[in-house]
């Protein structure tokens, strides 16, 4: 996987080594100042204030260190797992240039958490206890709080990213393409919609009058475009690789049913130049899987 192993392994290690912050009261004794945050900072520039302290909330005494330590979690906002989560990180990595040192509130830890955690967990390595949320603020003393208001009720659509990177694939050959299609539990043409586009989450939409069912496997007709609103809702990185940066597109999906959500496990554009595509669609209505040929 892309973002696999070797980026978490080495957030891990690095995580490891900075310890346990039991030692936070005696660093809020020592003295620190105030410098620009560069632009090789690429987590925290530009976030909305242009100076932080150092040494830093985590303990990173010289800004390359801090750039080296906050460079590791580059991968993790890319998977959009949280609105907050590099309003987070920047309140350690690069806290605010105020009187006093501001930490992050508890809950705004809890909810980062609650959502980034699982993408760590996919390839094996916990939530750092650098980061254990009990050791930050509550809610009701001076702290940093989350920015996307009212989670409780945006829950539904607050993105838990999955375990698997998807991308949008080549349309190879026509037999290929209707292998795929027998192998999954359903395939839809659909037509997603990216309602806006900003710096944190992508919000995407099904447009409920392009959507052809080709295969509904064990899902109802019926409950087939829901169930499709439902993934652009929770996994965005999968969605946002297969929109490739565009407002809105035409797509074939294919994949599996699990539990309470479907899974998406190849997804190919609908265009003029996908002849095998447009071959297998159209072959599809006919064609007998090899377990329905036996």
């Amino acid at each position: 996987s892309r973002l696999g192993g070797p980026w978490l392994l080495g957030l891990l290690a690095r995580l490891l080594l900075w310890g346990s912050p039991g030692a936070w009261a005696s660093y809020l004794r020592r003295s620190s100042s105030c410098t620009p945050i560069p632009h090789r900072m690429a987590l925290c520039y530009d976030i909305g204030y242009s100076e932080m302290r150092i040494p830093n909330l985590l303990e990173h005494e010289t800004m390359p260190e801090v750039i080296q330590q906050s460079s590791s979690w580059l991968p993790l906002l890319a998977r959009e797992c949280h609105p907050d989560a590099r309003i987070f990180l920047c309140s350690l990595f690069a806290p605010i240039c105020l009187d006093r040192l501001i930490y992050p509130c508890r809950s705004l830890c809890e909810a980062v958490k609650r959502s980034c955690a699982p993408v760590m967990a996919c390839y094996g390595y916990p939530w750092p206890e650098i980061l254990n949320c009990n050791k930050f603020p509550a809610d009701h003393e001076l702290c940093i709080a989350a920015v996307s208001t009212d989670e409780n009720s945006s829950s539904r659509r607050m993105p838990r990213a999955s375990c698997k990177d998807c991308e949008l694939e080549e349309a190879s050959t026509a037999r290929e393409i209707l292998d795929n299609l027998c192998a999954n539990d359903f395939a839809v043409k659909i037509r997603i919609l990216r309602k806006n586009v900003t710096t944190t989450i992508s919000d995407f939409d099904l447009d409920s009058s392009r959507v052809e069912v080709l295969k509904h496997g064990p899902l109802l007709r019926t409950e087939i475009p829901g169930r499709l609103q439902q993934w652009l809702d929770i996994d965005a990185t999968c969605v946002h690789n297969i929109m490739r940066g565009t407002h809105a597109g035409v797509f074939v999906v294919s994949g599996e049913v699990q539990s309470d959500k479907v899974v998406v496990n190849k997804a190919y554009a609908w265009q003029k130049k996908n002849r095998n595509l447009h071959q297998a669609v159209r072959r599809w209505k006919h064609h007998r899987c090899p377990e329905q040929a036996g």
